[in-house]
């Protein structure tokens, strides 16, 4: 057959196969309701809430709300019989609570010295062959004290709850403002006893300094090291980062220093040292959100092609769904009969897949780029370069570029120079990587619903740990609208209805052109506010404008 009438062939077959799956999808078939995900993009995943599942017995579809009222009837009923997991965690730990409360007054006695002393007791008792957990009652005594001392703050005993649970390798989930960042302290110091270190991460850069510069005040009180990994350090100052007793970094850093480390040509190269325990803050974001994302070092490969010029004008003639078709959650394209046809006219070429060219590549390249790579949301041009914005924190990657020709595509989009080619070097996922660690635990709002995951894939349990004092937060429902505009406009009325109040208003987007675009709606309302997004200016003042946030009137975008 001829190239193209092989692959009419082969597009009628993937037509049939695609609506054999779609008649086989139980959607379709009326066997489930659900809402779709605001965020289904590759990588991410849908809240629980959201997740498509079947109509409960004696539930109706219809305008009444039968389906709610039976939904929420059966929730009340599994809650009685499962009980209050929280209530449960705390029948759990009760004992070893009361047995650290019991040495409070003991602790309080000892001077600023000899509560130091008590780090070298407890390394000699590691070294003679105590275990971590015969230590464990002591050494939180400890860091309680030495909390009150340095910061004025006593851990409550659920924040002792949740330290336990991090130290026996399992999820500890808290309600926001329950202090998980002092709860790190309480594990990472048991142990760091060893001497062979903790790794403490979190999601950026700006939160593994501030927790350095603020919990490691205790750990340096105590006499442990403290070392914080940041991004632009170099190799030394690395090495003794990850030398200390408890390092501050960030999943990134982290996962590129070990890919680095593997491609050590010999061990004077390497900055890490063999993992022992990791403790991760925002536990979901990190191994559910971002399970799938590739880390990747690359090394240049050849110079640019002109193809990317080109594939980049065709792309933007063609026409969505008529030239191809896009899958926004799998990050795909595809392209039709006509697009085939009209890009060989256009190249002057017989096959896209010819294996010399490789035009296909260019081409598909070139669609991601216009349709799945959107300015301003998925990256931002700076001069005359192209800076991908982490699409679950909201910051810039300085230096990281998309693999596989993408990011050229994306610099032949915007008119840019275009960078040279790379090769994948080394490639790790955060999902394979944080699963080499003897120990893991971590930390979280929001992490009963990801249960079955945590359970599964990294054998993880989740223990929901009680707040201190009863939630007064009254939390509201969530507002659906048929438009955007209708969203936006109620959006700019209930600001400036709670502005007028004097209450600070904090006002969370997935982008930088929403943060943009609301701002707009601000100006128009005549409100002051604070924009922080991944723009480099804005980034500069993150410190200053956290900080005030909380003032009265305050408005931050």
């Amino acid at each position: 057959r001829s190239p193209r009438t092989e692959r009419r062939r082969r597009t009628s077959a993937r037509k049939v196969r695609t609506m054999s799956h779609a008649c086989r999808s139980p959607a379709l078939r009326g066997g489930a309701v659900g809402v779709v995900g605001a965020r289904a993009q590759d990588g991410a995943r849908r809240p629980s809430a959201l997740r498509s599942r079947p109509m409960p017995s004696g539930a109706r579809r219809g305008k009444g709300g039968a389906a709610v009222t039976t939904r929420a009837m059966f929730a009340g009923f599994e809650k009685m019989l499962k009980g209050d997991p929280a209530e449960k965690t705390s029948k759990k730990y009760a004992a070893r609570v009361a047995a650290i409360n019991a040495l409070g007054d003991k602790m309080k006695a000892l001077s600023d010295d000899d509560l130091r002393a008590k780090t070298v007791e407890f390394q000699g008792r590691i070294a003679r062959g105590a275990s971590e957990d015969d230590l464990l009652v002591e050494a939180f005594a400890v860091v309680r004290e030495a909390a009150d001392r340095v910061l004025g703050l006593r851990p409550f005993d659920v924040q002792l709850i949740g330290g336990m649970i991090l130290h026996e390798g399992q999820i500890a989930e808290m309600r926001t403002g329950e202090g998980k960042t002092l709860v790190s302290a309480l594990p990472a110091y048991l142990n760091a006893l060893s001497g062979k270190g903790v790794h403490v991460v979190t999601v950026n850069d700006y939160l593994a300094r501030r927790d350095q510069e603020w919990i490691g005040q205790i750990h340096k009180f105590l006499g442990l090291k403290c070392g914080l990994i940041q991004a632009g350090m170099s190799e030394a100052e690395r090495r003794a980062g990850y030398g200390a007793d408890v390092t501050y970094v960030t999943n990134s850093e982290l996962g590129f220093d070990y890919l680095r480390d593997n491609l050590a040509q010999n061990t004077d190269e390497l900055v890490q040292r063999d993992f022992n325990f990791c403790i991760i803050d925002e536990v979901d974001s990190i191994l559910i959100d971002e399970a799938r994302t590739p880390l990747i070092i690359s090394g240049m490969a050849d110079k640019p092609s002109e193809r990317y010029i080109q594939a980049a004008k065709i792309a933007d003639a063609f026409e969505k769904d008529y030239h191809y078709k896009v899958d926004e959650k799998q990050k795909s394209v595809l392209l039709s009969e006509e697009g085939y046809e009209a890009a060989e006219d256009l190249l002057e070429v017989t096959d896209l897949y010819d294996p010399k060219t490789q035009w296909a590549l260019y081409l598909i390249n070139a669609i991601k780029a216009k349709e799945l790579q959107k300015r301003d949301i998925n990256y931002i041009v700076s001069g005359q370069e192209i800076i991908i914005v982490d699409e679950f924190t909201g910051r810039t990657m300085q230096g990281r570029r998309w693999s596989d020709g993408l990011h050229q595509a994306v610099e032949a989009k915007e008119g840019v120079t275009i960078q040279n080619e790379t090769v994948t070097i080394a490639s790790v996922t955060y999902q394979a990587f944080f699963k080499s660690y003897p120990k893991l635990g971590g930390m979280t709002g929001t992490a009963e619903t990801e249960i079955t995951e945590f359970n599964n894939i990294y054998e993880l349990q989740v223990q929901v740990v009680p707040t201190n004092r009863t939630v007064s937060r009254e939390d509201s429902t969530d507002v659906v609208f048929r438009s955007e505009t209708g969203k936006w406009n109620a959006v700019r009325k209930e600001i400036a209805r709670m502005h007028k109040k004097g209450r600070p208003v904090l006002v969370g987007t997935t982008s930088v052109e929403r943060s943009e675009q609301i701002a707009m709606l601000l100006d128009e309302e005549g409100i002051e506010y604070e924009l922080l997004n991944a723009k480099p200016e804005n980034v500069e003042r993150e410190s200053e404008i956290v900080a005030q946030s909380g003032r009265k009137g305050a408005v931050t975008i």
